[in-house]
C-alpha cells in the first residue's frame, strides 16, 4: 500500500551524501514549487514504492520519534556498517527479528531522523 514517502531534512547536501554513501545510491535533485527535493532511484519498477528527501519549510521536520520507514536491503549489515562513516548514528545493530522474518537494524541519519533497514538474511 505504501507508495512515497518523504524524508524531511534541514542540509539537502548533507542529506545527499548521507544516503548515497550509505545504499551506494545517486540521488537525484529536483525543484518543484520551489521546494528542495531529492528523489530516491526506482528504476521506474511498477508496484515498489519510492520516495524523497525534502526541504520544504517548517511543516516538514526531522524527527527521531515520529513514522519509521523501513529501506529493504540484501544484508543490513552492509548499510548499517555504513551509517557512522556517512554522518549518522547507529541506535540498534543487525538483529533478528525472528527466523521467518529477517533482520533489522536502525539508525539516526545526518539530518536527526530515525530510519530502519530490513534484510531476510
Amino acid at each position: 500500500m505504501v507508495i512515497w514517502f518523504e524524508i524531511p531534512v534541514v542540509n539537502m547536501d548533507r542529506a545527499k551524501a548521507f544516503y548515497e554513501k550509505v545504499f551506494n545510491i545517486q540521488i537525484s535533485l529536483h525543484k518543484m514549487e520551489g521546494i528542495e527535493m531529492g528523489w530516491f532511484p526506482n528504476n521506474n519498477e511498477t508496484g515498489v514504492a519510492t520516495g524523497t528527501l525534502i526541504n520544504a519549510g517548517d511543516h516538514y521536520k526531522p524527527s527521531d520519534d515520529g513514522v519509521l520507514v523501513y529501506f529493504s536491503c540484501q544484508d543490513v549489515a552492509n548499510e548499517i556498517g555504513r551509517v557512522e562513516e556517512a554522518g549518522g548514528k547507529v541506535v540498534s545493530a543487525k538483529k533478528q527479528i525472528s527466523e521467518s522474518h529477517g533482520y533489522m537494524a536502525y539508525f539516526i541519519d545526518s539530518e536527526g531522523n530515525r530510519i530502519a533497514l530490513h534484510s531476510s538474511k
